[in-house]
């Protein structure tokens, strides 16, 4: 008989998601565990400003960048040393095409400015530098688990 086929030997082959389930758990804990190592600085890492992808296809779109342009941080009257130790992603590289996009990033910047706490480097009268938030603030102090 032309044609025939008697048995599929083909389950070989063939890969199951039988423990999908079981890696979306695994997941689930794994950024559990990185966002408590790294209280009380935020989950998502540093702080990035909201770009335009580049060509024609995305460039209506917004997502986050790499980080933020020395203009912008001028704009906000943050300094780039300082930037980079409190948790805002510094690019030298990128340009500031238009005045829209610095302004909303530097919105963004000052808003960040306005919920960062600063924790003494060292405990102590000592310790405290001029910047720091007081220790009467930092009693109960919530992660920010948002991108």
């Amino acid at each position: 008989v032309n044609g025939c086929q008697t048995g599929r030997h083909n389950r070989v082959f063939m890969r199951t998601w039988l423990d999908q389930a079981g890696r979306k758990k695994r997941r689930a804990n794994n950024r559990k565990a990185k966002a408590a190592k790294l209280f009380p600085r935020p989950a998502a890492g540093n702080l990035r400003p909201v770009v335009h992808p580049p060509t024609q296809r995305y460039n209506m779109k917004l997502r986050l960048g790499k980080g933020f342009t020395l203009d912008e941080l001028k704009e906000a009257k943050i300094p780039v040393k300082q930037a980079k130790t409190i948790g805002i992603a510094v690019d030298h590289r990128r340009r500031n095409r238009c005045t829209e996009s610095l302004q909303t990033n530097v919105q963004r910047l000052k808003l960040y400015m306005s919920k960062l706490l600063i924790f003494p480097k060292k405990s102590g009268k000592k310790g405290v530098k001029k910047g720091d938030t007081p220790r009467s603030e930092l009693q109960n102090v919530a992660q920010n688990t948002l991108k």
